[in-house]
């Protein structure tokens, strides 16, 4: 491919709107464009590197036995209100009418669809079981796209849905996708972890989620090198403290506290560790209007610990944090010098697991400007603490769960994940099959995700430096780029760009000749920002020595090496091979 055919439109600064450094970097190298908030055209060289992620993902898909359809992007609302999803999935479900006023949705997913394809296609054991996916287009409504591609409205997903008899052949295929994404993303050249996860919106029951490693990810990931123990943080159990708790050793005290309404600040005045606060969270659950009692709920963590979300909506449903006017009502006390003891029985108190085990401890005092030092379970609270749950996220050093050794924090981009959905579809939709013995029963099943968008920014935010893109070989716009000094004035530089050009070409490899009319400097810099992995450099005076020579270099390498001309074929195909 030579440039003048091609077209490449870099930025010598990324705009003002690029926040991340895949976003800034894709903007500057050209890779996509800005049409709307959340939505991009992919450009040429963009294009070229979706299209090698899809390409491995699809080898890899079919690899693993599944087998490619193509559903609409247009779905009836019909199919979401039949699974309940046309009011659970909230806003980001982008809804809108026909012309005869029928109701439709662009789909963020095809849990829907391939369910009806399902359950109009498979009626017998015999036909199961099956996993079909496809590579599509989706759009989710984000309140507020941001990052790029990394978080925008449309984007391109590898769904994948699979249907069977029993749990056991569920499980089986799980299994199967697991290593299939393993292969997948190791083929794509990135680091990444497999983590247990929360299956959210999605629902089922298993799930793990596929992350590339980087600093700037959004999700947290736990770990222990000790085992194979990963998971988001989400997810992530925070093992209760071994040791029983101790008995106290000081009496309840109330202490005058002025001006300090966070546990760091009560702990510094106080001159005690943050270890030894208890901090009050105070939530509303979502219920109905008529239904007021509970609604208010205090959460109890260790003042070092942060509440996870996701753990407290399992144990006490919906909620959302409490409003300064809802803590006044029900404590009599302003946020910020809140806490359990004394508190109405109207209030439901749930307790993390290391604050039951805690002794001695110090909290709000339930009047402003002060909190309570010495306090104890069983003394100035319930012996037996009810409703002890794990509340909290776990943090670096915990114990591991599995009990082989302590988590380890990690960032990372959630670029895959997998579900075994059970029956939740196939019940809502009636999605039945003939088992060998005549019965009808509801197909298990399981669905299998991959941001393919997303795939190209997270490598990016894994691979880059202060010249640009550093792409992993795979999925890079073109292995190789050839950079001829003088092109347009010297008849052997052109020639031998040419020559090169051509048997690299016919040697398999994915070549691009930049022939521009364009100062050295402007080359360079132009194919080390689109991070084109390896580059030669042809120029007269090599050209014109004893031994006929040109450059090579590494996109990572920090200095060029003369090769001999004569063997620059065999040499270069040697290094993009190893590469």
């Amino acid at each position: 491919m030579r440039v003048s055919q091609f077209f490449i439109s870099t930025l010598k600064e990324a705009p003002s709107e690029a926040e991340i450094i895949s976003h800034q970097l894709m903007l500057r190298a050209g890779l996509i464009r800005r049409l709307a908030g959340g939505i991009y055209t992919f450009m040429p060289l963009g294009l070229r590197i979706l299209r090698k992620v899809e390409a491995i993902v699809r080898d890899e898909m079919n690899r693993a036995g599944a087998v490619e359809l193509s559903m609409p992007v247009v779905q009836p609302a019909e199919l979401w209100q039949e699974s309940g999803r046309w009011q659970a999935y909230g806003p980001e479900l982008l809804r809108f009418q026909d012309r005869h006023e029928r109701d439709f949705v662009i789909q963020p997913t095809s849990e829907e669809t391939i369910t009806d394809i399902a359950r109009n296609e498979l009626r017998s054991y015999r036909q199961l079981p099956v996993n079909f996916y496809q590579i599509q287009t989706k759009f989710r409504d984000e309140r507020r796209p941001r990052f790029g591609i990394m978080r925008g409205r449309e984007f391109v997903m590898k769904d994948a849905y699979s249907f069977h008899a029993t749990l056991e052949d569920l499980t089986r295929e799980y299994g199967n996708m697991f290593d299939a994404y393993s292969r997948i993303f190791t083929r794509l050249g990135l680091k990444y972890r497999a983590v247990a996860a929360d299956t959210g919106s999605i629902g089922g029951t298993g799930s793990h989620e596929f992350h590339v490693l980087a600093d700037s990810g959004e999700d947290a990931i736990a770990f222990c090198r000790g085992s194979d123990y990963a998971a988001n943080v989400e997810l992530a159990e925070a093992v209760a403290p071994p040791a029983p708790r101790a008995l106290p050793t000081v009496e309840k005290n109330k202490v005058e506290t002025p001006g300090t309404t966070n546990c760091p600040d009560v702990a510094a005045f106080l001159n005690i560790p943050l270890t030894h606060m208890v901090k009050a969270v105070a939530l509303t659950r979502e219920t109905a209007a008529e239904d007021t009692d509970g609604k208010f709920v205090l959460v109890l963590l260790r003042g070092d610990h942060d509440l996870n979300e996701v753990k407290t909506q399992k144990r006490i449903g919906p909620f959302r944090f409490a409003t300064d006017t809802e803590i006044q009502g029900a404590l009599r006390c302003r946020a910020g010098y809140i806490g359990p003891v004394g508190v109405n029985a109207a209030v439901a108190v749930y307790v993390d697991r290391t604050v039951a085990q805690m002794s001695d401890f110090v909290c709000g005092a339930n009047e402003a400007g002060y909190h309570l030092t010495g306090v104890n379970w069983g003394r100035d609270l319930k012996d037996a603490p009810e409703n002890v749950f794990d509340f909290r996220n776990v943090a670096a050093s915990d114990v591991s769960p599995d009990g082989k050794g302590t988590l380890e924090l990690c960032r990372g981009i959630e670029v895959g994940h997998i579900f075994q959905l059970r029956t939740k579809y196939s019940e809502k939709m009636k999605c039945t099959f003939l088992d060998d013995g005549g019965k009808q029963r509801f197909m298990e099943m399981g669905c299998y995700g991959i941001g393919v968008t997303r795939i190209v920014a997270a490598a990016i935010e894994q691979n880059h430096d202060q010249r640009g893109i550093i792409w992993p070989q795979p999925i890079a716009p073109f292995e190789l780029a050839i950079v001829p000094i003088g092109y347009r004035k010297s008849a052997l530089v052109r020639e031998t760009a040419e020559k090169l050009h051509g048997e690299l070409s016919a040697a398999g490899i994915d070549v691009l000749l930049d022939d521009r009319d364009e100062r050295p400097g402007v080359m360079f810099a132009d194919m080390e920002l689109i991070g084109v992995p390896h580059r030669v450099v042809i120029g007269e005076r090599g050209l014109k020595q004893d031994v006929r020579q040109v450059e090579y270099q590494g996109r990572r390498d920090a200095n060029a090496q003369s090769i001999v001309l004569a063997d620059a074929v065999g040499e270069i195909k040697s290094r993009v091979c190893a590469g």
